[in-house]
């Protein structure tokens, strides 16, 4: 049985692990931007407002007091912002492999109210066309690591979900 302890340093280390990994792939993304020269497309900064989000619930959940609504909304959001990061990831792989039936353009495509590519140009404005990611290691493309990271994120919250759906149900038998 899990006590009370264990599931708040998993749900810690969860938030911690996702906060760790979006840094990561920003720091990743930067670099290539930066320092390699390779300019992102409409979707690698659709990708990045992903990251942006997950960053951002990962902070408020280490933040905020481990409540039952606040840890199964924190949990279904990460899921759910999961599968948008999938699916740009999904969509940018098919354009770079010839599957895909799309582009992008040189806008973002936000409203507005919304304009982060005037605001903060350095990170979320679009400077290239969708075409291919660049090899990261070992043969694997930026957005092949992508959708890999996308599933470890939705898996990963979904299955901490169950678990603490489970560990609730256990201490209210108790």
């Amino acid at each position: 049985m899990m006590n009370a302890d264990l599931s708040d340093r998993i749900h810690r280390f969860f938030w911690w692990s996702l906060l760790a990994v979006c840094l990561f792939a920003m720091a990743v993304a930067l670099y290539y931007q930066y320092h390699i020269g390779e300019e992102p497309c409409q979707v690698c900064i659709h990708i990045r407002l992903w990251v942006v989000g997950l960053f951002v619930l990962a902070l408020v959940n280490l933040v905020t007091p481990k409540r039952r609504l606040l840890t199964v909304a924190g949990y279904v959001t990460a899921a759910g912002c999961g599968y948008g990061l999938g699916e740009r990831s999904w969509y940018l792989y098919q354009l770079e492999n010839g599957y895909g039936d799309g582009s992008c353009e040189f806008q973002l495509g936000m409203p507005d109210w919304f304009a982060v590519d005037r605001w903060i140009p350095s990170l979320f404005e679009v400077r290239n066309l969708c075409s291919y990611t660049p090899e990261i290691f070992f043969g694997i493309s930026m957005a092949e690591a992508l959708l890999f990271l996308a599933i470890a994120i939705c898996l990963g919250s979904l299955i901490l979900l169950v678990l603490d759906r489970r560990f609730s149900a256990v201490t209210r038998q108790t």
